[in-house]
């Protein structure tokens, strides 16, 4: 099977420790290596390897897909490069399909994805100094029914696709990007945001609220608000669109408990994987580009036997 399993046993040992002080370093080691020993990351496109999973299987997903027309991955048949933005959609909802069955009852999936604007029939983007990385050897058609320079609205384009096929749309939360990437417009604002749309298998869920209540400036608590101002964060050796561990870390708190498995089924440079330990839980994560998994691979210190490619 292409799924990891967590047995009772490592966490039996690891309560008993408790009980001792002098155990608390070799406790930390012991909880990360139990932790680590039941995650792994699998190779292969995300819709496929997620077939392996039965049901019900993790708590939360968290995850950021790729984004419709803005960077090409290098991999055959990826998801982001289709020419119709509505076969994005479709292909994105497939995945988050199997997402929603492999989730628990009372799971959540915390969504993070972008907008970006009609290429105006452009067929290419050079790169840039500040940003090698945006550069494209094609660019899709603008879409049915948009014109040239329009803001596509991919974002709430998907998020009521999948409110369409069943899952509750619960929050859009606002991604404030203070150190957001410069744009030489001007004939709009700088795009400082993205979203993280916060969706549920059900109507009542598993969320802890107060894991990730807010401070006032009297020193008392709040609920989170739907507004995280957040800066970019650069990993070196990864690719460019690294999420930042402070934005994952409350979709973690407020989604799963300690050892709780959390899916990412795009994992990129394997940040979610590295919260999630960091939290108390384990993890599995996907990725169908075999640099990104390496990358991923050695940030968080997994061993060869703990990632697997999809046969």
């Amino acid at each position: 099977m292409l799924f990891f399993s967590i047995g009772p046993k490592e966490f039996t040992r690891i309560g008993r420790m408790r009980q001792g002080m002098l155990f608390q370093a070799a406790l930390g080691n012991i909880e990360r290596k139990a932790l680590i020993s039941h995650s792994g990351i699998i190779q292969g496109p995300a819709q496929e390897v997620l077939k392996d999973f039965p049901d019900a299987y993790f708590q939360t997903c968290i995850t950021s897909p790729p984004y419709w027309g803005l960077r090409d991955y290098g991999v055959s048949d990826q998801i982001g490069a289709e020419r119709r933005v509505q076969e994005y959609i479709e292909n994105v909802v497939l995945v988050f399909n199997e997402v929603k069955r492999v989730l628990k009852e009372d799971g959540t999936f915390w969504l993070n994805i972008g907008d970006s604007y009609t290429s105006g029939n452009r067929t290419w983007r050079d790169s840039d100094r500040k940003n090698p990385a945006r550069a494209m050897s094609y660019r899709p058609p603008t879409p049915d029914g948009l014109k040239p320079k329009d803001l596509i609205g991919v974002p709430w384009r998907l998020a009521f696709a999948l409110q369409a096929a069943g899952w509750y749309l619960r929050s859009d939360i606002i991604w404030h990007k203070p150190n957001c990437q410069p744009e030489s417009v001007k004939d709009r604002p700088t795009r400082s945001h993205e979203y993280i749309f916060l969706l549920t298998k059900n109507e009542r869920y598993f969320y802890d609220n107060e894991a990730i209540k807010e401070e006032t400036t009297s020193g008392t608590k709040k609920n989170k608000r739907t507004v995280w101002s957040i800066n970019t964060e650069a990993f070196d050796g990864a690719h460019f669109a690294t999420f930042p561990e402070s934005l994952v870390s409350p979709c973690v708190m407020a989604g799963s408990r300690e050892r709780d498995i959390v899916l990412d089924p795009f994992f990129g440079s394997g940040t979610v994987g590295y919260v999630a330990l960091k939290h108390g839980r384990s993890f599995v994560g996907i990725e169908i580009n075999p640099k990104y998994v390496e990358i991923a691979k050695n940030r968080i210190g997994l061993d060869d036997a703990l990632v697997r490619k999809m046969a």
